[in-house]
């Protein structure tokens, strides 16, 4: 098993239909364990590997995941492509319930929150003003055609710390801002997929309005999840399609992200971060 694509994704995603799973894999990363076991399968013929964002049964709340394990394992495991699977509030009237958003943009509303890799005496600077995999965007945007889910290429996720949802001010300001959708955990993702050259992209799953809008009440966890499990199913059609359409190579420049972000001198940089590091690394510092 060699798994060269990744879904991170919440509950039902890893028992979808047509989903072959064989082994869970629990992996140890430099920094701690990741959210749950890697789920290893296959689906349409390829090759995946599946983890549980908060944990199977959700137990992990945004500001207690351990995004660089996360990661991390994914990259250990040999993937080389990550589709995130995420529930998210809507900032806009286009956007429906149910609905898929598959943005191009992030906006960080988040506090102190660790996303990279680098420090120790290896300094790094990715770029990330496009933070998402322009392909597989748009392999996802032609899934979610063939799939029959209304859905949008392009937008921004605006990630919140949570994980109480906003206030009506705050999602008011965050609508003047021009903001898509609002969720709490794609940004760190992205930003450490980047780092690890691999290919990224976010499926936002509209659930409901957030607060803003008149005559919508407040948000509440029972709409979320009631919205979340019908689109489970359209989230199961999508990601086999997508999957179908992965070619073999990628054709993009993630897998070189970090070619021309290391700024420290090779001489100077620390061993213990270096073997640390070695996964991402290692091409770039040899012995």
């Amino acid at each position: 098993m060699n798994p060269r694509i990744g879904i991170i994704g919440g509950s039902g995603l890893y028992s979808m239909p047509g989903f072959e799973a064989q082994e869970e894999i629990r992996i140890d990363t430099p920094w701690g364990a990741p959210s749950d076991a890697y789920v290893a399968g296959t689906l349409a013929g390829k090759p995946v590997a599946f983890l549980a964002r908060h944990g199977r049964g959700h137990r992990l709340l945004p500001s207690e995941l351990n995004f660089r394990a996360n990661i991390w394992g994914m990259k250990k495991l040999g993937v080389e492509r990550i589709v995130s699977m995420s529930a998210v509030g809507s900032l806009k009237e286009e956007h429906r319930p149910l609905d898929f958003v598959i943005p191009d943009q992030f906006f960080d509303r988040t506090r102190g929150r660790v996303s990279t890799f680098f420090g120790e005496g290896l300094a790094a600077h990715i770029s990330f003003a496009d933070p998402i995999c322009p392909h597989l965007a748009g392999i996802l945007h032609e899934a979610c055609v063939a799939a029959g889910v209304h859905a949008k290429r392009g937008g921004t996720y605006l990630c919140m710390e949570g994980p109480a949802f906003s206030t009506k001010a705050e999602s008011n300001v965050y609508r003047s801002w021009g903001m898509d959708v609002i969720g709490m955990t794609n940004l760190q993702e992205a930003k450490l997929a980047r780092e690890a050259e691999l290919c990224y992209v976010t499926v936002a799953m509209v659930t409901d309005y957030d607060c803003w809008r008149h005559a919508h009440d407040a948000v509440t966890v029972d709409e979320i999840i009631a919205n979340l499990m019908k689109n489970a199913a359209n989230a199961a059609r999508v990601v086999r399609e997508a999957i179908e359409r992965m070619p073999a190579a990628r054709e993009c420049r993630c897998g070189s992200a970090l070619s021309q972000a290391l700024i420290t001198d090779r001489k100077a940089v620390p061993e213990a971060t270096r073997k640390k590091l070695e996964l991402l690394v290692g091409k770039y510092l040899p012995d």
